[in-house]
């Protein structure tokens, strides 16, 4: 497949799921030469789980990513993001290849990628090369892919016993695209103070964004209401977040919401609240 790839001339596209290229091709947003299609690629749809990692094929639906039992125990934020992906036929249809390659910023799982430090399994016809979330985001739908290559994996390493989590999603409508989403991981110490937080949002800009400049500052505190509050105040005057069609005030008052909101499930659950 990787040879017929190569050889073919013009605009590529890859059909998995199809569940944001159709559209496109629908309203001629999307008029490519070739489609090849992947879903006699069985071998692409697969959890392998080993101590420190995941890996989870590209072609492996939504669905399955949000209720596979291996993917919930080990990374239970992923799989809440997966189910909240659209509706049932899509998820049904979806993979995570798909939406990772089409790379829409408002999308779940680009952001939950970037804020679980996921690292993108490359292929061409020369070779396999790992490319970290942080760098395989470029821009709006554009990614570090090179022409001939595919994605046919993402290794994503296990939450620590000690992370909490939380993700929190606004949308207009129910299953329509994020206007912000946001994803909290916190670890405590055994003094109970903050050991790592990070915190990345989706919908703000042309790729989903790591606050890391942010997070470092609460590095060592106890978490507790003023942390939660000084934190949100953080993200929402931080530069990254863009005016488009819908204002940038109107998203930073989202992103300060929704970080809050984030932050506090994610200390509920490293505490033992919400298990």
């Amino acid at each position: 497949m990787l040879d017929r790839l190569r050889s073919l001339d013009g605009d590529v596209k890859l059909l998995a799921g199809g569940q944001s290229l159709v559209p496109m091709m629908n309203f001629r947003m999307a008029r490519p030469d070739h489609l090849i299609d992947l879903n006699d690629l069985s071998e692409l749809d697969h959890v392998r789980v080993s101590n420190g990692s995941i890996e989870i094929g590209a072609l492996t639906r939504h669905h399955r990513v949000a209720t596979d039992a291996e993917i919930r125990a080990a990374l239970p934020v992923l799989a809440r993001g997966a189910a909240s992906i659209g509706h049932f036929a899509i998820r049904q249809r979806g993979t995570l290849g798909g939406s990772l390659a089409h790379a829409d910023p408002a999308a779940q799982l680009p952001l939950l990628a970037l804020a679980l430090d996921a690292e993108l399994l490359c292929k061409s016809d020369a070779g396999e090369r790992a490319v970290a979330a942080r760098d395989f985001f470029q821009s709006i739908m554009t990614t570090a892919l090179e022409p001939h290559e595919m994605l046919v994996g993402v290794r994503f390493p296990k939450m620590p016993p000690r992370m909490g989590w939380g993700f929190e999603i606004f949308c207009q409508r129910q299953g329509d695209f994020a206007i912000v989403a946001v994803v909290a991981l916190l670890t405590l110490d055994e003094a109970g103070r903050v050991a790592d937080l990070r915190l990345a949002a989706g919908g703000i800009a042309a790729t989903p964004v790591r606050f890391d400049d942010v997070t470092a500052r609460f590095i060592g505190c106890l978490p507790n209401e003023d942390w939660r509050g000084a934190l949100a105040d953080a993200v929402k005057n931080a530069r990254e977040i863009e005016e488009t069609l819908i204002p940038a005030v109107f998203r930073k008052e989202l992103v300060h919401a929704l970080t809050r909101r984030a932050a506090s499930a994610a200390l509920e659950r490293v505490r033992g609240a919400a298990r």
